[in-house]
């Protein structure tokens, strides 16, 4: 067990969110909290940090357990370099082995038959993995490689953490929680930072990580490849689904059926009971019978059904009619300083286009949405809406300006049109304002909360052009549904800034992509599309860059065979200086393992031996080393995976300067 939750209960005013919630999670677990928005799913993950104490019951933590936690925002680190930062976050490793030593003289207290002995030694093993993992050499490439698979280059590892904005500030704090690795990771929206390439890098490594997860997310092509376990937060309740996202939507679905079959046929029973009583009140023979039947209908527990959240739907307003063209850029250039986002960049949007816009964070793709909306101007060329284009913008900043002396269902009102002010409640309903929710002054919500209001308000005005800058950061899974399907009934033309695929793919036909110091590139088709389009392309730059560095050997061996040498020469050099070591390293590391695995297996034979079986002191001495032998096989496989890479990287590195290296 990492940890447990026992009995917990949580209440706001009237509302429960827990009545004795209880549920273990394990080493290894992969978890998905489940349900709407205001279902309980952060504050349960702020109770089990100690950030949130409940009313009643209780979270069971072992001793020494470490539990890091992301929340959705609210993060603000500087005063320091970026990579010392992370570097900084792992904590004493004097402390760590202290620890280590503690719990190796408390095992040799214990039985070593017992459960708690088996818990120890596993614990010691997990901390020494730990300490090997933040040895100096291995722990600043590792520190670099995780911060570039979160999207930060190299010249951004010297920069003060204080000059990063939101969204890289918790890229910063999932850093430092991924290098720490502690036993449980709460993960509350991890993604909504994340451009694509980040996604999918983020994903690979939570796929192999050694501790437990828990993890808030709305993006379901993350937790169909992640979790095993769902547990899902309705009405006060919750529910366990030994599944992906997707099989709690369909086994939820198939539950709620079958509970409305056994209420309906519980129903007819008590409706037949109830006939024959009062048929048969009045009679005197059947007396006894009656009153065994009014016994058996007090004591019936009645299956509640809970009637599902109301499924709302959303329809744009009709936009006005609007010309073929519907913007257009003209030798377009933007820059920030030294940093040139557009440079003469041309760009024409016309009537039909629903464009999805891509890139990591910070290549211009907000800066663009603002120019193509008019709210900002190009340093040179024109800007042009076309013929009566009406647009309709709503970016990250909006929710800035709201006023907080509103309630929400004014500051809504105040948007809206006279033909739109009919829809403003059933529009603050899809999008979680709900009840009294809608009298909450602007002041007291949450960031989330406030880019819904601002997203409502953007959605109630009529136009012809719509633009999205990150639009679904906020929403639940039902939300976004109806913002999908409200898009693709809407027949006027969009640019939706998003990573999230699993959103845009049925909504988009084409993708525009940023990339830092190049222009856009326009593709046609959805995200999905793309991506295959992009793959294909960079293993086709790859083969013809090799193929090419081959072609170029030949003139120069028969134009001056003695350069063509001595560039052979040279190439032959660097490789046995760099690439050698590096293989002579990896040989041994996997004789290491496979001598480990031979002696393990000796073990295990010896194990089932009768003469060793009744001799507590040699099981005890056995299972120790083999233990040890896997803990350190463990290490071994890190440390060859950790080679492979460098290996081939530094081959990459040396085909690009000398061309295809020869074995």
């Amino acid at each position: 067990m990492v940890f447990a939750v026992q009995d917990l209960h949580i209440e706001f005013g009237p509302r429960v969110l827990f009545d004795s919630l209880s549920f273990v999670v394990a080493q290894g677990d992969r978890i998905a909290f489940a349900g709407q928005n205001g279902a309980g799913k952060s504050t349960l993950m702020k109770c089990i940090v100690g950030a949130l104490e409940p009313d009643r019951g209780k979270v069971l933590l072992p001793r020494h357990t470490q539990v890091g936690y992301l929340p959705q925002d609210g993060i603000h680190i500087s005063g320091s370099p970026l990579l010392d930062e992370v570097l900084g976050s792992v904590g004493n490793i004097v402390e760590l082995q202290q620890v280590v030593d503690e719990m190796s003289a408390e095992l040799q207290r214990l039985d070593a038959a017992s459960a708690e002995y088996k818990e120890t030694l596993e614990e010691i093993g997990r901390l020494e993995l730990i300490l090997q993992d933040r040895d100096a050499t291995r722990l600043r490439p590792r520190t670099e490689s995780i911060l570039r698979g979160l999207g930060f280059a190299d010249k951004d590892f010297t920069r003060d953490c204080g000059e990063f904005s939101g969204g890289w500030q918790m890229r910063i704090a999932l850093a430092k929680l991924l290098l720490q690795e502690p036993e449980v990771l709460l993960l509350d929206e991890p993604t909504n930072h994340l451009d694509l390439q980040s996604q999918r890098w983020l994903e690979q490594s939570l796929r192999t990580y050694r501790g437990a997860i828990c993890i808030i997310s709305h993006d379901v092509a993350l937790l169909d490849s992640l979790v095993t376990r769902t547990i899902a937060f309705h009405h006060g309740r919750a529910e366990e689904y030994a599944g992906n996202f997707s099989f709690y939507l369909k086994e939820s679905k198939l539950r709620k059926e079958i509970l409305q079959r056994q209420a309906k046929a519980q129903q007819r029973e008590i409706a037949k009971t109830q006939e024959f009583i009062d048929r048969f009140r009045a009679k005197a023979t059947k007396a006894t019978q009656v009153q065994s039947r009014i016994k058996q209908l007090e004591k019936v527990e009645l299956i509640e059904v809970e009637d599902d959240d109301a499924v709302m739907s959303f329809h744009f307003p009709p936009p006005p009619p609007g010309g073929h063209t519907v913007v257009k850029l003209e030798k377009a250039s933007k820059a920030y300083g030294p940093i040139t986002l557009l440079n003469e960049y041309d760009f024409t949007m016309e009537k039909g286009d629903r464009i999805a816009i891509v890139g990591v964070n910070g290549s211009g793709k907000s800066t663009f949405t603002r120019l193509i909306s008019g709210t900002e101007e190009p340093d040179a060329g024109s800007f042009a809406f076309g013929h009566h284009t009406q647009v309709a913008f709503f970016s990250q900043t909006h929710a800035d300006v709201l006023n907080n002396e509103q309630t929400v269902l004014e500051c809504v009102e105040a948007a809206a049109s006279r033909e739109t002010r009919p829809m403003v409640r059933n529009l603050l309903g899809c999008f979680l304002f709900r009840g009294d929710d809608v009298f909450k002054k602007i002041g007291v919500l949450s960031g989330g909360e406030r880019s819904r209001v601002a997203l409502v308000c953007m959605l109630l005005k009529p136009a012809n052009f719509l633009i999205m800058d990150e639009p679904t950061n906020h929403l639940d899974f039902q939300s976004q549904e109806v913002l999908q399907r409200a898009l693709a009934e809407y027949p006027g033309s969009y640019c939706i800034v998003s990573h999230n695929r699993q959103f845009l793919d049925p909504v988009v036909n084409k993708v525009l992509e940023f990339r830092l110091g190049y222009a856009p590139r326009l593709f046609y088709g959805n995200v999905s599309a793309y991506l295959e389009t992009v793959e294909a392309e960079e293993r086709r730059l790859k083969m013809l860059a090799q193929q090419g560095a081959a072609s170029q050997d030949a003139p120069q061996v028969s134009g001056n065979r003695k350069d063509a040498r001595r560039a052979r020469e040279l190439a032959r050099q660097q490789r046995n200086k760099v690439l050698k070591p590096l293989q002579q390293e990896l040989e041994q590391v996997e004789a290491d393992i496979a001598a480990r695995d031979e002696r393990k297996e000796v073990i295990s034979a010896g194990l089932e031996l009768p003469e060793n079986m009744c001799d507590n002191q040699k099981l005890m001495e056995l299972t120790q080393e083999y233990q040890q032998l896997e803990r350190e096989t463990e290490a071994l496989y890190s440390r060859w995976e950790e080679i492979s890479e460098e290996l081939e990287r530094k081959t990459a590195e040396l085909e690009a300067e000398y061309g295809v290296l020869n074995a």
